[in-house]
Parts: structure tokens; sequence; C-alpha cells
């Protein structure tokens, strides 16, 4: 499939404001049960809130330039029973909505008291609206992912490692930032983000891995023969059938060779994981602060790459008869 940049900075960006947002609730669950510290409401969590609306707004403003119509975008929420699109469409929103109004409570004190649980202090409201936002965060992370691994025909997307690769990936870039914020606003909990960073890039790349393993061993279930309809054992295109291009062969092809895809994978394969993992391994042990930052910038980089990839490599099934093309 052909990319289109602007669902790549659109899947990217708000991808990384969802695994903030978790990383921020996560600290106010710890700190229920005291295994963290408790932060300043205003320098913590509503500048934090805030970042992650930041971008999850740039994410929803890249989306309008894949739009033919942006006047008409509305109507995409037409389908929501049936198409996973439609969902995206209500649940981004939705959780912009959610992270506002977390970031406003927290930003005005209403840490209103709700009933105590035995084994931890006062359940404030902020949790609750937190948690909304969680779920919203989840759900989103459902629908985008979704939306590629429910085509049966674009084989590479159609598993469930597709989901859980979006989830991952954006969890492990939303904790790196995280990290990076924290060493500004609240240097103790450095560690626990890092090392949250870490864990979750390390399971985003078995996960990744994972899929890029099982894509290397699809075997085409159509065929020349069968896309023509002939049936002699060898058959050679040396023309596409146009003597131009047309839309079949702009849109449903990125025009990259093997040799191309190769280096892209090994290049997000590196930047996304590996590089990562040693800065924020230097930042949590060699006393490298300035390494946090770098290790997102560096992932987020990849990750442009590793979602340059992923629609590239998806081949639809109509390449088979346009194949000269490439």
């Amino acid at each position: 499939m052909k990319p289109e940049f602007s669902v790549i900075f659109l899947t990217t960006l708000i991808g990384a404001g969802q695994g903030l947002f978790l990383a921020l609730f996560a600290v106010e669950v710890f700190a229920l049960f005291e295994l963290l510290p408790p932060q300043d409401g205003r320098t913590f969590y509503a500048t934090g809130a805030a970042l992650a609306l930041v971008l999850t707004g740039l994410g929803l403003f890249a989306s309008f330039f894949h739009l033919g119509r942006p006047e008409r975008g509305w109507r995409a929420v037409a389908r929501w029973r049936t198409s996973w699109l439609s969902r995206e469409v209500l649940a981004l929103p939705a959780f912009m909505a959610a992270v506002f109004v977390y970031g406003v409570a927290h930003w005005m004190g209403w840490n209103v008291a709700l009933p105590t649980l035995r084994a931890a202090g006062a359940l404030d409201a902020t949790l609750v609206l937190g948690a909304i936002g969680a779920l919203l965060a989840f759900a989103l992370f459902l629908c985008t992912g979704m939306i590629y691994a429910c085509l049966p025909f674009l084989r590479e997307w159609a598993t469930p490692l597709t989901v859980v690769n979006f989830v991952l990936l954006g969890m492990a870039s939303g904790f790196t930032l995280a990290t990076g914020f924290a060493g500004v606003v609240s240097p103790e909990l450095v560690r626990f983000f890092g090392i949250g960073a870490l864990v979750l890039t390390l399971l985003a790349l078995a996960g990744r891995g994972a899929s890029l393993f099982r894509n290397a061993r699809l075997k085409p279930r159509s065929t020349i023969q069968t896309a023509i309809g002939i049936k002699h054992p060898r058959i050679v295109q040396i023309s596409p059938g146009f003597q131009g291009g047309a839309f079949n062969t702009r849109e449903f092809f990125h025009g990259r060779g093997p040799a191309a895809l190769r280096a892209v994978k090994w290049g997000f394969l590196t930047a996304v994981f590996v590089v990562p993992a040693l800065l924020l391994a230097a930042g949590l042990w060699a006393a490298a602060p300035a390494a946090v930052p770098a290790a997102f910038a560096v992932q987020y980089a990849g990750l442009l790459a590793e979602r340059w990839f992923f629609f590239a490599q998806a081949n639809h099934p109509q390449n088979l008869y346009y194949q000269a093309i490439r």
C-alpha cells in the first residue's frame, strides 16, 4: 500500500499522547497505594495532560490532510455501528475531552474525596476521571488498530498483532516521553517511568518482531495465473496495461523496491527499539540525564519509519496484476 504521511503522523502522535496520559494516570494510581510520592496537581498532572492534549490535537490536525473534502469529515461518524474508522472518529475527541477535564480538575484542585478504599487513602474524583480517560485511551488504541486488522484481504494487517503493536508502541513512546517530562518537573519519577519505558520498548520489540516473522512467511493465496484467469505455468508481464500511471498503480503500491524496504525495516528496528533502550539505560544507570530526551526523539523518528513500513509492507491483491509497474 502507499503510505500517507498524514496518517503516519496521526497514528504516531495520538499513540504517544495516549501513552503519556496512561503514564500520568499510573502515577496517580500508585500514589493512591503509597507506592509513589504524591505529585503536585498543577505542575505534574495538569501540565502532563496539556502535553498529551497537544500531541493528540496535532494528530487530529494531521488527519485532515488525507481527506479529499475536509468539510465533509463529520460524515465519518455515520457508520459507527459497523466501521472501526467511524468509531475512531468518535473515540479520539472523547479521549481528548477526558484528558482536558482531567487536566482542568487537577489545575483547579477539584479533588473531591469519594468513598475510601480499605488498603489505600481517599479516592479522589480525579482518579475517576483518569480511569475514564484510560478506558477511552485503550478504546482508541483498539479502534485505530482494528481499522487495519479488520481487512482480511490485506493479510499483513489481518492479525491481532496489529492491535497489540499499536498499543505497545504507543505506550512505549508515551512512557519514554514521560521519562523526559519527569526529568524536568519531578525527578523522583524518572526511574519509575524509565523502567516502564524500557520494559514496554522490549515488549513492543517482541510484538513487532512477531509480526515481521509472521509476515515474512505469508504466501499469496492468489497468483498471476488466477489474477488473469490463465493457467499457463509461466506467465511474464511486460506491460502494466496503461501507457501512463493510473489510480491503481499510484494508490495501492509505494513504488519502492525490496532493498529500500529492507533498509527501512532495519532502520526502524534500530531507532525504535535498540537506540532508545540504550539511551534509557544510560539515563537511568550511567548518570546521563540528556540521554532521556534523546531517547524519545530517536524513538519517535523511528516510529515514523515503522509506520511507513507498516503501510508499505501491506501488499494489495491487485498488485498481482500490476506487478510490472514495480
